[in-house]
């Protein structure tokens, strides 16, 4: 596909997605999301013809323009949507596919310093909602869904949806995913630790008590 087609399939989703979106003028000056796509795609191709060094200086300064990173090295199927934008990070190894949805801080990252593959791959019509945080080389299935502020550090199922810290399917082929869970037999280290702070403390009211009565049956 050419770089002006492109580049018109990205303006065209912003009105399949966005209803607040009146013209194509508006649009196309105002809308960073759109910006920082645009940026992305001048800087991949010079990323890919191995010129990394300009591609980082337009990667940054769409960042700057923007509030969005997107890595150069980072591969972004067609109608990509960005809602919002400020605050999204895309690694340099993130593979997005087409008809992809993500919206404010958004982090598509790594978990830590290794080589190869380290992002996520976000498959056809998947959705990142906001403030999520998708870590490491894990695969979000197509047609899913990622709840806001999730995080997500497991592969997803396709047509499923995400939700949680850390992220887990609740729903799944349109059906309800039910848990083996017994809830109240899950962990909580804040109430432990108060439940072991007020053992003792009653320990201690029960020593004092002993002391004040063998003071009172002395004298």
């Amino acid at each position: 596909m050419g770089l002006f087609k492109m580049f018109k399939e990205d303006v065209d989703v912003v009105f399949d997605q966005d209803p607040a979106a009146r013209s194509y003028i508006e649009v196309i000056l105002t809308y960073s999301g759109l910006h920082a796509i645009w940026g992305h795609r001048v800087a991949h191709a010079f990323h890919k013809r191995k010129f990394f060094f300009p591609a980082r200086l337009i990667s940054q300064w769409s960042r700057f323009l923007t509030g969005i990173e997107i890595h150069p090295g980072a591969k972004i199927g067609s109608r990509f949507f960005i809602d919002h934008g400020m605050g999204v990070v895309i690694g340099e190894t993130c593979e997005i596919g087409d008809n992809v949805t993500i919206f404010q801080g958004v982090t598509l990252g790594g978990t830590g310093k290794e080589k190869g593959k380290r992002h996520p791959t976000l498959l056809d019509n998947s959705l990142v909602a906001t403030g999520a945080k998708v870590l490491g080389s894990i695969t979000i299935g197509e047609n899913s869904k990622v709840g806001a502020g999730s995080v997500v550090l497991k592969d997803v199922p396709d047509n499923s949806t995400v939700v949680g810290i850390p992220g887990h399917v609740v729903i799944q082929n349109g059906r309800k995913v039910q848990k083996n869970l017994d809830h109240h037999k899950l962990p909580d280290p804040v109430y432990d630790r108060l439940n072991n702070l007020e053992k003792e403390l009653q320990q201690l009211r029960d020593q004092l008590k002993e002391k004040e009565g063998v003071k009172t049956n002395g004298d």
